[in-house]
């Protein structure tokens, strides 16, 4: 409930909340300072980490409703702030997805080695974007090779573009249909999210190695869940664990 509250502090139009925001950061940076005698094992490394993360995350909203796109850009470019709270800050314009931040997002999705948490927000990003799935298409033609870099980032590529719902993407989506990765969660099945794009870009159901029949009902039910899901899902882009 805690993050929720967050991210939508971290909305464009969280200048209201600037007060319980500033109210917030004191009390958790207060929290900190107390735990800096804690010698308890499981204290120090679990709880005084996520205690640690949700000042960033807090901090970075504030920057936000007090100093809005501005602010959040300055903390990004800033290489002396600690990286959480540049992640938070760049999650913050993410989630705003101003006009002229899309070379920033693209930097992120171009540069081999960018962080992961990073491109993360910027893949998610570029679903308000149109005319840019090209950029996710080298993507995920570049870490598709890397096993867990393709666990991680995949879903969330797919999910933009099906997002965008642009022509250039199918050759990769009919691709995956035959080589993506199958998963009994939705979210994390690529033939899955390939199927649903493709059906909304053609306006067929494609064969795939998922199912054995194309358009039977049981195959379209399916699709239709997974679609009603990416639907209720496409204005959400979740924070992810700074490492």
């Amino acid at each position: 409930l805690g993050w929720e509250a967050l991210a939508l502090a971290r909305r464009a139009d969280a200048e209201r909340l600037e007060l319980p925001l500033a109210q917030l950061d004191r009390r958790l940076l207060a929290v900190l300072e107390r735990t800096r005698g804690f010698l308890e094992p499981h204290l120090v490394t679990f709880r005084v980490p996520e205690v640690e993360r949700w000042q960033h995350a807090a901090a970075a909203a504030l920057v936000g409703a007090r100093w809005g796109v501005a602010g959040l850009r300055t903390v990004v470019a800033d290489t002396q702030a600690p990286l959480a709270r540049r992640y938070f800050a760049f999650l913050g314009l993410a989630e705003r997805h101003p006009a002229g931040a899309w070379p920033l997002f693209e930097r992120y999705l171009l540069t081999p080695g960018a962080h992961h948490a990073f491109v993360a927000a910027a893949v998610e990003a570029a679903r308000y974007y149109p005319g840019r799935a090209n950029v996710l298409v080298r993507l995920f033609e570049r870490i598709r090779g890397d096993q867990m870099l393709r666990r991680f980032l995949g879903p969330k590529i797919l999910a933009s573009l099906y997002v965008l719902s642009e022509p250039g993407s199918l050759p990769l989506l009919e691709g995956l249909l035959v080589t993506g990765h199958t998963d009994a969660d939705v979210d994390r099945c690529e033939v899955t999210r390939a199927l649903v794009a493709v059906r909304k870009l053609t306006g067929r159901v494609a064969p795939s190695t998922k199912f054995g029949e194309a358009d039977v009902p049981a195959v379209r039910r399916a699709l239709d869940d997974a679609e009603r899901l990416f639907d209720a899902e496409r204005d959400s882009i979740m924070p992810v664990t700074v490492i």
